[in-house]
């Protein structure tokens, strides 16, 4: 194992077993959930978490806008400072808390804001039960196998994500989502396994100056997470975008530098592999991650998942590869990924 960033490899690459927890744990709230739900008459969820948990909400809502109730997605200091929330938690929505520490500042002003303007319940999903957060909600999701002690989130923004889309399941009704989901930590694993090696390869790359990632739906949130742990990590730069915005203006800076990294999903595959082909005619580096290899070119770089699950259902199967590209990226640039510069695990507000 490499001594740099020890924590942070050792996050990433245990983090199916925190996936296995995670999938006790939903089954086992799932009936208080229901029980919840139904008590309150909850009808919609307001997804928030600051940063990489506000990525994640991103993903939540547009798992739950196809799979269960209607969903949004926003940054917890939006949702505390008022800005375009009162019409959507007026009509009775339930409050998915979701923070890594349970004291971030943003997060816990806008239970405290949800509450004050008629939501109808809140839901903590955490990595610390006995912190802040989990004290203010009606219903907590505890995670403690996702803790990490490194202050970029890897295995705890997967776990987090992972419980998440067990609270769209359970609220839509989906009884057999947790048992086609039993697959997911022997997926990960092998997934690490057979990857690994090309994610060092890209993350030690120094040619490579520039890294975009795609996504469309919910992978929309991966991308934007993909690209914070990449600045994070390395402080390199980074962004993420849907497929098929990258046409509209950012592909000025495809070329031989860069790498385009493609979540490829099955509803737009065709078209989202146009955007990689367009690319690479540019002269950029690609990188498709995918759950076959089938009609992408031969100078695209690929991992296909194989996972046999439906492309929402793998969705967390995206997260370690991107992960280990910044984590290599980080050590190939002498940084310690385990202290990223300016940051702390979670951000209170004096």
């Amino acid at each position: 194992m490499p001594t740099a960033g020890h924590h942070t490899y050792s996050e990433i690459i245990t983090q199916p077993d925190a996936w296995a927890q995670t999938l006790e744990v939903g089954a086992a709230s799932a009936d208080a959930l229901r029980a919840l739900w139904r008590t309150v008459g909850g009808r919609s969820l307001l997804f928030t978490g600051c940063g990489s948990t506000y990525y994640l909400s991103l993903a939540a809502a547009a798992l739950s806008r196809r799979h269960g109730p209607p969903a949004r997605g926003l940054p917890a200091s939006e949702v505390w400072l008022g800005t375009d929330v009162v019409p959507h938690v007026a009509s009775g929505s339930v409050l998915v808390a979701v923070s890594r520490s349970g004291e971030t500042t943003e997060t816990l002003r806008a239970v405290e804001t949800h509450r004050r303007n008629g939501g109808a319940a809140v839901i903590a999903v955490t990595c610390y039960p006995e912190r802040t957060l989990a004290g203010m909600a009606d219903l907590t999701i505890s995670l403690p196998a996702a803790q990490e002690v490194s202050v970029a989130q890897t295995r705890s923004f997967a776990s987090m994500l992972l419980a998440c889309q067990l609270i769209v399941g359970t609220l839509a009704g989906d009884d057999r989502l947790p048992g086609r989901l039993a697959v997911l930590p022997a997926l990960g694993r092998r997934v690490i396994e057979e990857n690994a090696n090309l994610a060092e390869r890209l993350g030690a790359d120094s040619a490579i100056e520039r890294y975009f990632f795609l996504g469309s739906g919910a992978r929309y949130g991966l991308a934007e997470e993909a690209m914070l742990k990449m600045k994070e990590m390395s402080l390199t730069y980074s962004e993420g975008y849907h497929p098929l915005e990258f046409r509209h203006g950012p592909m000025s800076m495809a070329d031989g530098t860069a790498l385009v990294v493609s979540l490829v999903s099955d509803r737009a595959r065709a078209q989202e592999i146009a955007v990689v082909d367009d690319m690479r005619a540019l002269g950029a580096r690609t990188l498709a991650i995918t759950e076959a290899g089938a009609g992408l070119a031969d100078a695209t770089q690929r991992v296909r998942l194989d996972s046999g699950l439906d492309e929402d259902e793998r969705l967390i199967l995206n997260l370690p590869l991107l992960q280990l590209i910044a984590y290599y990226r980080s050590i190939m640039k002498g940084l310690d990924p385990d202290r990223p510069r300016n940051l702390t695990a979670a951000v209170v507000l004096v």
